[in-house]
């Protein structure tokens, strides 16, 4: 009695096992085709950033429009502070 069970503890297992992994399978092979599909059919504009490649030296002033990364940072600190509160 105690034999039977446990085979058909694992034969349930082994079809749940199963069902998972087609299941998983279909799921990834339509991921993939949706995404195929959605970069052939619907590309995404890229626009693409304009680089500013003329080194400057050590002494002279930053471009006026351009703001130092750690000024960005910090304001997202503090801001990201003030709203926990």
């Amino acid at each position: 009695m105690s034999s039977d069970i446990v085979e058909q503890g694992i034969e349930l297992m082994m079809f749940g096992m199963g069902t998972v992994v087609v299941f998983l399978t279909v799921l990834i092979c339509i991921t993939v085709v949706m995404s195929w599909l959605i970069q052939n059919y619907f590309p995404e504009e890229v626009e693409v950033p304009i680089i500013n490649t003329s080194r400057t030296s050590p002494g002279s002033q930053a471009v006026p429009n351009q703001v130092p990364p750690i000024a960005v940072i910090t304001a997202a600190i503090h801001q990201h502070r003030a709203n926990k509160k």
